[in-house]
């Protein structure tokens, strides 16, 4: 289990100015989160890999013959294995994220904004607990 500490501290180690600590209670109940998190992307990864990764072309199109098959099949497999491959690229990045997350609960800065140093509302932590921006730092980088 992760180490609870409730310091001031961005993410970069350094005091932050004004920035509030959460509750040991809401850090436990946030990390459990994470953690349950980081298992189902986890679980997703290694479905990926199995049905993707671990086959060759042939295994995975279920084409298991000896005989060339169209060229529109092959190009939809290979749409599909790209697909897939960009898929668990984007996973890979939820649990990058999910492990930064982690660490801002042991240091002590977890629900601030690592932009402004804002709490981050606790309605938008429980419906993305590894989010590292208030509501209104986010949307003014998706604005760009």
């Amino acid at each position: 289990m992760v180490k609870v500490k409730a310091r001031k501290r961005t993410a970069k180690g350094k005091a932050r100015p004004g920035a509030k600590s959460m509750a040991k209670k809401d850090l436990k109940i946030y990390t459990e989160l994470l953690l349950k998190e980081r298992e189902k992307i986890g679980g997703v990864l290694s479905h990926i890999a199995e049905n993707t990764l671990n086959k060759s072309q042939r295994e995975s199109s279920g084409d298991l013959s000896g005989y060339s098959y169209h060229m529109a099949d092959q190009a939809s497999d290979d749409y599909d294995r790209d697909f897939s491959l960009g898929r668990a690229s984007d996973e890979q990045n939820i649990l990058y994220s999910i492990d930064e997350a982690i660490k801002r609960v042991e240091d002590g800065s977890y629900g601030n904004c690592l932009k402004c140093g804002k709490a981050i509302s606790k309605k938008r932590l429980k419906a993305l607990p590894y989010t590292e921006h208030c509501i209104n730092c986010q949307k003014s980088d998706e604005g760009k």
